[in-house]
């Protein structure tokens, strides 16, 4: 088949759509498949993968409104692709993509059926950053990006409508989303929809390799750059007094780092020596040191703008345990990222997250709760042969089910079974 998939995000833009477009795009060709990307243009030269074709697009750099140009230029490129290469499947990715429902019914008359993948809602976003208003964690107008979901998400929401209603077959990364969208637009009896959890690259998130000295010299070298460097520490036993804690995300207020510093005190309060590291990029960085020092934790925390991949992979492995205290996601993949490099989570016992994380490969802690989140931490490092067990099974619950070859299969399944 001739898979053309619509993408906002793809490399170097590595969000976490950009991501599963670029990996869930190389495991198709293997599997026999032309694939053709098209997404926007301006981030640099995406990186290039044997039998995938990349079309940049234009697109208006406004907040929100980037959604509707860049549907419809992608809808041009997509016209001019198909008169030149017949086009089998369309896959689009919402809801960075705007079409109105007479695109997509057009689209699917006259060149092929339409896979919507669902990757979150814009209502659901918005309810999200009100959650963590409600939880002290800052102010969304901080941030253009989520100001303009605030004000405009229920306008743009028609166009997730449009994508529920005239798609041939949906796709919703969690039960969560799935259930998002039901509540939200009331599909009629007959939606299909699926449910596929995207994976990870459980090559690149692998966990500590203590036999092979390049791994190992990797490994001493982060913790001994973020002051995490006992002797247990430096030879990978969860048995340190000195544990890293490694948080990811956007430093938006939804992403609930805010919650995680005020657990801080709590967690030193056991772990003296703890230090945490936060790495992601965004307009809350100052805020968040300010708010260190005010609950005397600055000198445990390091925050990272950002880091080339590998660098944050290695992180991953090193790291003791892995917090992902978020108020909204569609799926969520830092705590797949965590298990797959053989490092427990603590993450939110809340919308997708516990469909991945259950006690057995970490701790789940109350939505907004900083001393639940801290007493989960310090559980967790108060027992290192529980954690060496978490490790394991973590591991083996990402290759038994959240792998990019799982979703090449899944996906293959679906865009066979709608072009038939």
């Amino acid at each position: 088949m001739h898979i053309v998939m619509l993408s906002a995000e793809y490399p170097p833009r590595w969000g976490g759509m950009g991501s599963v477009v670029f990996h869930l795009a190389g495991h198709l060709v293997t599997r026999g498949h032309e694939v053709t990307v098209i997404t926007r243009n301006g981030a640099g030269k995406p990186p290039s993968q044997e039998g995938v074709d990349v079309i940049e697009v234009g697109w208006a750099r406004l907040p929100m409104a980037f959604t509707r140009s860049y549907g419809r230029t992608a809808l041009k490129a997509l016209k001019k692709l198909h008169r030149q290469k017949p086009v089998d499947v369309i896959h689009a990715h919402l809801p960075l993509i705007s079409w109105t429902s007479s695109q997509f019914k057009k689209v699917q008359k006259d060149i092929a059926p339409v896979v919507s993948s669902l990757h979150g809602s814009w209502l659901g976003e918005r309810d999200g950053m009100k959650l963590a208003a409600k939880y002290r964690e800052a102010a969304t107008w901080r941030n253009p990006n989520d100001l303009a979901i605030l004000l405009t998400g229920g306008w743009y929401a028609r166009y997730e409508r449009a994508g529920v209603s005239h798609s041939a077959a949906c796709v919703a990364n969690s039960l969560a989303t799935r259930k998002d969208f039901i509540d939200r637009y009331n599909p009629a009896d007959n939606w299909r929809c699926e449910t596929v959890l995207w994976g990870v690259d459980h090559l690149v998130f692998h966990p500590l390799n203590k036999d092979d000295e390049d791994s190992q010299l990797a490994h001493e070298a982060v913790r001994m750059k973020y002051g995490c460097a006992d002797e247990d520490a430096l030879h990978g036993n969860p048995e340190t007094q000195t544990p890293l804690i490694l948080a990811v995300g956007r430093l938006v207020a939804r992403k609930g780092f805010l919650t995680l510093l005020r657990a801080m005190p709590e967690i030193l309060a056991k772990n003296p020596a703890a230090k945490l590291v936060i790495v992601g990029r965004g307009h809350m960085k100052s805020k968040l040191m300010k708010q260190a020092k005010s609950f005397g934790v600055a000198d445990s925390l390091s925050i990272e703008s950002g880091m080339p991949f590998d660098d944050l992979a290695q992180l991953f492995r090193s790291a003791d345990v892995v917090a992902y205290p978020s108020y909204y996601e569609g799926q969520g993949l830092i705590p797949l990222e965590a298990m797959s490099s053989g490092t427990p989570v603590v993450t939110v016992d809340h919308g997708p997250l516990p469909e991945m994380v259950d006690e057995s490969v970490g701790g789940l802690f109350q939505l907004g709760d900083a001393t639940d989140l801290a007493k989960q931490v310090n559980d967790l490092l108060a027992n290192p042969d529980k954690v060496k067990q978490m490790a394991e099974l973590g591991r083996q619950r990402v290759l038994s089910s959240y792998t990019y070859e799982h979703n090449a299969k899944d996906f293959e399944s679906i865009y066979l079974s709608v072009v038939e």
